[in-house]
């Protein structure tokens, strides 16, 4: 028994050895704790120029455009507060208010073509086509490619020398030919096929990105239980895709209340100011005509605008989403 309790004990003294460190060595001391407030004050500096960057450029020089909305200005010299008589004007000129209701128009029509026919192109790519690939990059195409660029084609497109009615005089419609971009009826339709053609592609890419995320199974269910085509379109997949609806159409009547590049290329607001919007009044009354005071004030009224509708969609999406 001596044995083995001495045995025991010349190993136990082996292991301390081994394991414990000496009594008379140093002690690691323990790493401080890191202050909270630094940690998050040295994200905040990393983020700093960035945010300084945005405020400077967007909420800086908005609020600046805004307060010479209430001004005089003619970019030259001193400038007086008029308070609210350049809106007053606004509202009060047939030429302005005719560029709002062009500019609601040009919004809401390209909004529900783009995304009508984006959807429709999305759920016939969705398929196993083997040249889906192909053609998802034709489709896409025109949103990359300059707006300026592609307006002065379709400027040439709708020439009364053009093509279009190169091909309507072919096919014995020469009645049906004019110069669409000089006549005050059909100019604003032009610009607003475009659009249509620009933003299709747009669409198409976000519907596709959320008909990706629809299972299947559910459709496969809904067939069984006896839905048509349009059953399971309607009642299966519309309601799954709601937050991509929800952005193409954001997005689309963002972009489409502000559209001045094709307008300036294709009409530049003519023929007799049938196809001015607030963008290109904006940029008349501010550079051509010197009335910065002036201009900011419409600039405003399209800020406004943009904002309200961008504020009700939100608010009609988080209503549906929560009823999801």
């Amino acid at each position: 028994m001596s044995t083995t309790f001495r045995a025991g004990e010349i190993a136990a003294t082996e292991t301390e050895r081994v394991v414990l460190p000496r009594r008379g060595g140093r002690r690691r001391s323990a790493p401080r704790p890191r202050r909270k407030g630094l940690l998050k004050f040295g994200y905040w500096w990393w983020a700093l120029p960035g945010i300084l960057f945005v405020v400077g450029i967007h909420y800086v020089a908005t609020s600046v455009g805004g307060f010479f909305a209430f001004t005089n200005w003619t970019g030259i010299g001193a400038f007086q507060l008029i308070g609210l008589d350049n809106f007053t004007r606004i509202f009060q000129d047939p030429t302005k208010i005719g560029a709002l209701w062009n500019t609601l128009f040009l919004a809401f029509g390209s909004v529900i073509l783009s995304n009508i026919l984006g959807l429709g192109i999305a759920l016939g790519l969705n398929r196993g086509l083997k040249s889906r690939y192909i053609l998802r990059t034709l489709f896409f195409m025109p949103v990359v490619l300059s707006p300026l660029a592609t307006s002065y084609i379709w400027k040439f497109i709708f020439d009364f020398n053009g093509p279009l009615n190169l091909v309507l005089r072919g096919i014995g419609l020469d009645s049906m030919a004019r110069a669409w971009i000089a006549d005050p009826t059909w100019a604003i339709w032009t610009i607003l096929i475009v659009l249509v053609w620009q933003n299709i592609g747009f669409s198409m890419v976000i519907y596709m990105a959320g008909l990706a995320a629809v299972p299947v199974e559910i459709e496969e269910a809904a067939a069984i239980d006896g839905a048509n085509l349009w059953q399971r379109f309607w009642h299966v997949t519309l309601p799954s895709i709601r937050p991509a609806v929800a952005i193409a159409t954001t997005l689309g009547l963002v972009n489409g209340l502000r559209v001045f590049d094709q307008i300036m290329a294709l009409t530049g607001g003519g023929p007799a100011a049938a196809t001015e919007t607030l963008a290109t009044q904006v940029y008349k009354q501010s550079f051509a005509l010197g009335n910065f005071g002036y201009g900011a004030a419409l600039a405003l009224l399209l800020t406004l605008i943009i904002l309200v509708f961008a504020v009700i969609q939100q608010r009609v999406t988080a209503d549906r989403s929560e009823e999801n």
